[in-house]
Parts: C-alpha cells; sequence; structure tokens
C-alpha cells in the first residue's frame, strides 16, 4: 500500500500536484488549527476526507493520534508519512516519540522492540538533520534513561549533550545538568540549571526544572521561588498549574491547593505541548484517594 501511495504521487503532473496542493491547502490548514487547540479527533475528522493524502497529511494525523494516546495508529500514520517522505527529521522524530509511548505502554516482552524501534528513528532524525534540537534532546534522553542492551548508555548520552551544546548554549547546559543528576551530583546540576537561565532567563521550563530539582532534595521554598520566577514569565499558563500540583504532591504538601489547581488544569485550554488531561486526572484521584 505504501508503494503504491508513493507510485501515484511520483506520477502526479505538474499541474496536477499544484493543484491537490491547492485543493487540500485549507483544509489542512483547518487540521492544524484545530492540532494547536489539543482537537485532536476534528483534526483527524478534517484530514480523513483529504483526497490523495501526502506525507504533510500522514505526518499530521499521527500526531494527532499520538495526542489521543492513540500510539499504535499514531505509528501506522507515520510510517506511511516516512515512505512519502523518507528525507524529514521531523517524521522520524514524532514516529519515535510513538515507539517510544507504545514501548511504555505495551508487556514486558514486546516493549523492548518497540523501544529500539524508537532509539533508532531518533538517530534517524539526527543524521537526517543534526541541527533538529527537538531531535538531538529526545535522542539523548534516550541515551541517558535506556540501559546499555537497549542502545542506551552515559557516554551517548555525554556525547549528543555536546552536540547540543553547539546548537544552543542554553540547552547544552540544560543536558550537563541532566548528566550530572544522574550521577547524583545535585550540587553540579543546579548550577547547570542556573547557567542555563543565565543565558535563556525567560525560558519557563527550565524554571520548572530547577524547581523540580530543589524539590527532590526538600528544598521546597527554594522551589516555591523558582515557581512563582516562571508564573512572573507566563501567568495562567496551564503548563505551570500543572507543574505547580505535580510538585506539591510529590512533596506532599498543599494537597487542596493542588486539587484546585488540577481542576482548574482540567478545564483550560490547552496545547499539545501540554499534558494530557487525563494526566492531570490521574494526578487528582492519587491526591483525593490519598
Amino acid at each position: 500500500m505504501f508503494t503504491q501511495g508513493y507510485q501515484v504521487k511520483r506520477l502526479l503532473s505538474t499541474f496536477g500536484f499544484a493543484w491537490l496542493a491547492w485543493a487540500a491547502g485549507p483544509d489542512i490548514d483547518r487540521a492544524h488549527r484545530l492540532y494547536n487547540n489539543s482537537e485532536f479527533q476534528q483534526s483527524l475528522e478534517v484530514l480523513q476526507t483529504v483526497p490523495n493524502k501526502d506525507a504533510a497529511v500522514y505526518e499530521l494525523m499521527g500526531r494527532d493520534y499520538f495526542g489521543r494516546r492513540e500510539f499504535q495508529k499514531a505509528i501506522e500514520a507515520l510510517e506511511q508519512a516516512a515512505v512519502l517522505d523518507p528525507g524529514s527529521s521531523g517524521v522520524y522524530l514524532w514516529l519515535g516519540r510513538s515507539y517510544g509511548r507504545r514501548a511504555e505502554t505495551s508487556s514486558i516482552i514486546t516493549a523492548p522492540g518497540f523501544a529500539n524501534k524508537a532509539r533508532q528513528c531518533f538517530e534517524k532524525a539526527v543524521q537526517l538533520d543534526p541541527s533538529n534540537l527537538d531531535a538531538q534532546s529526545d535522542l539523548f534522553e534516550y541515551y541517558l534513561q535506556a540501559p546499555g542492551f537497549l542502545g542506551g548508555g552515559i557516554d551517548k548520552a555525554s556525547a549528543t549533550a555536546t552536540r547540543i551544546a553547539r546548537i544552543s548554549p542554553a540547552e547544552g547546559h540544560w543536558a550537563q545538568s541532566r548528566l550530572a543528576e544522574k550521577r547524583k551530583e545535585f550540587g553540579t546540576a543546579e548550577a547547570q540549571l542556573r547557567q542555563s537561565l543565565e543565558i535563556a532567563p525567560q525560558h519557563v521550563g527550565r524554571w520548572i526544572d530547577l524547581a523540580r530539582l530543589l524539590t527532590r532534595q526538600g528544598r521546597y521554598r527554594e522551589a516555591d521561588l523558582s515557581m512563582a520566577k516562571a508564573e512572573q514569565i507566563a501567568p495562567n499558563s496551564p503548563r505551570l498549574m500543572f507543574a505547580k500540583a505535580d510538585l506539591y504532591i510529590k512533596g506532599k504538601r498543599n494537597l487542596d491547593v493542588a486539587c484546585e489547581l488540577l481542576k482548574r488544569y482540567m478545564n483550560s485550554a490547552l496545547t499539545p505541548e501540554d499534558p494530557p488531561r487525563a494526566d492531570a486526572e490521574k494526578l487528582l484521584k492519587q491526591v483525593q484517594g490519598s
């Protein structure tokens, strides 16, 4: 089926291809808008009506399925995108993410196979575009977390951190922080995060990372100050609501506030970069059941 789709695309005349791109354009734009509002099912419904789907359509379908946590369907759509556009670093990045989540949600027997495929896709994404910072970061996390028999390893993670630093010095310090924390060198991990924030002080995610690191050490007051800084940068951010509730729950404090934050989060307008509502529901049940 993949080969036939590719042949059809190659056989399109220049005029015919241009006409298809024009005809599908409004639908693709609408689907992207729905995706950006986390309306994944509605986005899928639009994309499924597009005739003669190309790689861009299949990629967005895969991301929609990913957002719906239907990871096998995401893999199937993204594999079709990869056949139609084998040079796309972004397609392989999302394919790696989908295989990674498939590994997390599968049995102990099938998980290693999916994990290896995730690694191979991340490596392919980096090979296709070494400047793809998201791909380098995801590959770094894989190497850092995965055991050696699945292709992970601290040496591989360290080499990837060096490449990340060449693309973005701020993100290079973040990667060095993660390496230091893995080695339980918490002082170095904190120093590296603070260096990252000196370079990119408006990076909300790094203030959250610092708060998490401080929380894990029981330094709650400093963690709260870090979160307060993030809230100054991005007030009323749903991502911050979730992170703050999560930190309170991990620290076993302010649990009433955590519940209210999670409820507000579930009623907020979310983006694909925000944690899914299902994660908030899970945390809320955890607190209410404790």
